[in-house]
């Protein structure tokens, strides 16, 4: 089984910063791609961010400039950094992990339980 859970939510006024980070653990050959999605009241789930196992990276429109993703791969660890935080980036983020369990084996998704981002005016 693999386990994914995220840290780092909060309350944060506008303008302010956060840091969210998650783990991915138990049976791993390989994380190919890690990333967070996001999903505000009332609306449907989106992508915020991802970034490969070679560092390539893709960003939201509405965070371009503001959040930055990282990754340690020896730790199965993935990090949203998310400046200049807005009302409109309240939501609940949740972390998105595609594994490779064997060698030859295919991929699977795997999620986190969702941690809760309110961002104040």
């Amino acid at each position: 089984q693999v386990q994914v859970v995220e840290s780092g939510g909060g309350l944060v006024q506008a303008g302010g910063s956060l840091r969210l980070s998650c783990v991915a653990s138990g049976s791993i050959f390989r994380v190919n791609i890690m990333g967070w999605y996001r999903q505000p009241p009332g609306k449907q789930r989106e992508l915020v961010a991802d970034i490969r196992e070679d560092g390539n990276t893709a960003y939201a429109d509405s965070v371009k400039g503001r959040f930055t993703i990282s990754r340690d791969n020896a730790k199965n660890t993935v990090y949203l950094q998310m400046n200049t935080l807005k009302p409109e980036d309240t939501a609940v983020y949740y972390c998105y992990t595609a594994v490779r369990r064997i060698m030859q084996g295919p991929s699977y998704a795997y999620w986190g339980q969702g941690t809760q981002v309110t961002v104040s005016s």
